[in-house]
């Protein structure tokens, strides 16, 4: 592996452990009651609700997406996807797609899977909550890496993410 290599993957191991740091920070600090799991490095939503013990409905899904010349953060539960309409819908816009991987790098510092359901202030994003989250009591999602996964109660996830809340889900 070269110099470069190792740089960059350090740089983002410090990115992703100040990611989840901030988090833990500010449940803390709002006394909320969470429970952290540090597991095998996950990819998918199946893989992290297997790993978590829970299911699939209760992952919260962070996806970055750009909408006309801006990106926004938007949280919905794994089992369902984006309605790219209802989106387009809600900012008035024609256009939309998912952040590439090197713009979602930039933009977080993150890698695919590791974004965690916040937007400001732990990303530099607005965040969207798809309605679909508040029909669960809890939420689980991985925390800024893709080995780290906090679950907590929805009700506290909406008190601490105050994100703008509507319907952009749909079935698979």
């Amino acid at each position: 592996m070269n110099r470069q290599l190792r740089q960059l993957l350090l740089i983002g191991n410090v990115i992703e452990m100040s990611i989840l740091l901030k988090i833990r920070r500010m449940l803390d600090n709002a006394k909320i009651e969470y429970q952290h799991l540090s597991h095998k490095p996950v990819r998918t939503s199946e893989q992290a609700a297997e790993i978590r013990g829970e299911p699939l409905s209760i992952g919260g899904k962070a996806l970055v997406v750009k909408i006309g010349d801006g990106f926004r953060l938007f949280a919905l539960s794994a089992a369902l996807k984006l309605n790219s309409e209802a989106v387009r819908k809600r900012f008035n816009s024609r256009r939309m797609r998912f952040a590439s991987v090197s713009e979602l790098l930039d933009l977080t510092g993150l890698v695919p899977g590791s974004v965690p359901p916040f937007g400001k202030p732990i990303l530099r994003l607005s965040l969207c909550i798809d309605s679909s989250l508040l029909t669960n009591e809890r939420i689980a999602f991985n925390a800024g890496s893709l080995t780290d996964s906090l679950i907590m109660q929805t009700a506290d996830y909406l008190t601490v993410a105050k994100g703008e809340i509507f319907r952009f889900a749909e079935e698979r």
